[in-house]
């Protein structure tokens, strides 16, 4: 059973920054493409930033790039979510996932997710 365990999230001032993990086991980690999704209350599921299998190529949603960096390290089966300068319209669950095949932007194309971890930025 493939578990994705998410860590990181947490309540921080707007302008603040929170760093976010995602551990895969068990996993052939460098395999997959991974993605990191949120969902606001009420809002629908959306993509904010994914990474190729190997590292190399990073994908980020408009809003956040420039604040936010995907990062991973294959040896440690961990996918990486960096966030600065957060705004209040950040504020939602966060999801890792990951993916062997197909456009790293389409969540439902993902296999595995983990259960989120909440993001909080106040005013």
């Amino acid at each position: 059973q493939v578990q994705l365990v998410e860590s990181g999230g947490g309540l921080v001032q707007a302008g603040g920054s929170l760093a976010l993990s995602c551990v895969a086991s068990p996993l052939t980690f460098n395999n997959y493409k991974m993605g990191w999704f949120r969902q606001a209350p009420g809002k629908e599921r959306e993509f904010v930033a994914a990474i190729t299998a190997s590292g190399e190529t990073m994908y980020y949603t408009d809003s956040v790039k420039g604040r936010f960096m995907i990062s991973r390290d294959n040896a440690a089966n961990t996918l990486y979510l960096q966030m600065h300068s957060l705004k209040p319209e950040d504020t939602a669950i966060y999801y890792c996932a990951s993916r062997l095949f197909g456009s790293v932007y389409e969540g439902d194309g993902y296999d595995f997710w983990g259960q989120g971890t909440q993001v909080t930025v106040t005013s």
